[in-house]
This record gives structure tokens, sequence and C-alpha cells, in this order.
């Protein structure tokens, strides 16, 4: 996602949460995700490519379920990007169905997923 920029106003319209690394990291921001309330989706959850495989996407996903359960939401809705698909699986997100092409902004199909967040 070269080039890409979550702004202020993004930030301040959505609940956005950033993992940030120690250690040999330095502070410096390991991955990212937001959760719109209305209606519920995850939105932009990336990690960055040297951080990936550590487990710091399961630890976002944990912390958005957390987020969505005590905002009262059961269902969380994500449109991923393509290679991300095995990842939703593994964390237990369930394929809903397609979301289709929209060029010239989004130029391919993408899988649709969806979180069930059980009450505790």
């Amino acid at each position: 996602m070269a080039g890409y920029r979550v702004g202020p106003d993004y930030i301040e319209a959505h609940r956005a949460f950033v993992a940030v690394g120690a250690d040999e990291h330095g502070g410096r921001v390991l991955g990212f995700y937001s959760l719109v309330l209305v209606p519920p989706e995850l939105d932009l959850l990336f990690v960055a490519d040297e951080a990936q495989g550590r487990g710091i996407g399961r630890l976002l996903v944990a912390h958005m379920q957390s987020e969505a359960r005590a905002a009262g939401i059961d269902r969380v809705k994500v449109v991923s990007h393509l290679p991300a698909e095995d990842f939703y699986h593994r964390v237990g997100a369930v394929r809903t169905g397609t979301a289709l092409a929209n060029p010239p902004a989004v130029p391919w199909d993408r899988p649709e997923f969806e979180f069930r967040i059980p009450s505790e």
C-alpha cells in the first residue's frame, strides 16, 4: 500500500488503532486497523511487510473483536484484499460473498468476510 495515507480526517471519523513496535522496531508502526461502527466493518487492516508472520495481525483482529463486543456489535464485515483471504480464514472470519470490482478505484473483485462476535 505504498503511498497510501490515513489522515486526521479519517482518524477523527473512525475508531483507529495502531500496533507499535518495541525493542528492535524502535516505536515504529507495525500494524493498523479501524473499526467502523455503522454499519459494522473492519476497515484498513494492515501489517507492515517486515512484521508479517509474527502474530500482529492476529492481535489486531482480537483487539477489534473486543472493541466490537464492547460496542454491542455481533457481526463485523470485512472486504478483503485477495492476498489476505487465507489470513482471514485463519483468524476465524467466514466468507460471505464477493465485492465486485468498481473501476477505476478498485479494478478487481474482492472476497467479503464476516466476523461473528460472540457475547461473553
